[in-house]
């Protein structure tokens, strides 16, 4: 059957940023879709209770606390996956942001930093975990990207810049890794998380980015978990090299910071 394409028994997955937002979303997916999960970030506290929720649905999960800004914090994590539970199938480049702000206003290492923490960081776990990845006989890359990698907004310049920089290290990787390993990401839209917190307390705005979405509603985790799902599990087994919109059917941004003309 069809549905017995969707699931991740017998995969390995090593997800950055992990402890909260979307990689929290993902770890817990993926384990309830049957993979053992490694999860990385900086809090300790954040990681060890989504280890912990994890394991109460008989999941399998480890966490390593570190600095992933840095390439030796990626190697560890992979490092990790290799003793714990033997190998690396799947990887999820999930962390990065930067703070919006006027072109005029964005510093140069600002922007720098944009593209360092996001592009940079899936750059060098994707070619750690490449040969493992290969080896595993179903390895995949699903990169996290943004809606504002692929639609302009006013105000995004180093962040829209940086995910959209991402998007072409996946088409590119996508070519230079197949066919052993498949490199996917998602543009996730607007995603109700802690870094939306000043569109989830303003009424205002919060209904102002419904009106412009088509869907009429904002994101939630589950979406991009389930999206996550589908590109590395068996029925996504044809598809590299592309990104999946997980955005409500935007073709704009449906926020607007108000910006004024220099």
């Amino acid at each position: 059957m069809v549905a017995d394409f969707f699931h991740l028994q017998g995969h390995v997955a090593v997800i950055t940023g992990g402890s909260r937002g979307i990689g929290k979303g993902i770890a817990i997916g993926f384990a309830q879709a049957g993979a053992k999960v490694v999860i990385g970030s900086r809090s300790e506290e954040d990681l060890s209770a989504v280890v912990n929720e994890i394991e109460t649905f008989g999941g399998e999960a480890v966490y390593v606390v570190g600095n992933l800004s840095e390439r030796n914090g990626m190697q560890y994590l992979i490092d990790t996956a290799v003793k714990e539970f033997g190998g690396v199938s799947t990887v999820v480049n999930n962390i990065g942001g930067s703070m919006p702000s006027a072109f005029m206003d964005t510093s140069e290492r600002a922007f720098s930093e944009a593209l360092e923490w996001n592009v940079k960081t899936a750059f060098d776990l994707m070619q750690i975990s490449a040969p493992l990845l290969a080896e595993s006989g179903n390895g995949s890359v699903v990169n996290i990207a943004s809606a504002a990698g692929r639609f302009p907004s006013r105000g995004f310049a180093a962040y829209g810049t940086a995910k959209a920089a991402m998007i072409q290290l996946t088409i590119h990787a996508s070519l230079d890794l197949a066919p052993r390993v498949r490199v996917n990401a998602i543009a996730p839209g607007a995603i109700k998380t802690s870094a939306l917190d000043i569109v989830l307390t303003n009424e205002d705005i919060h209904n102002a980015m419904i009106a412009g979405t088509p869907m009429r509603r904002l994101g939630e985790v589950e979406d991009i978990a389930a999206a996550a799902i589908y590109l590395a599990s068996p029925a996504a087994s044809y598809v590299t090299g592309q990104i999946l919109g997980v955005d409500g059917g935007i073709r704009s941004s449906n926020f607007d910071m108000g910006i004024q003309d220099i």
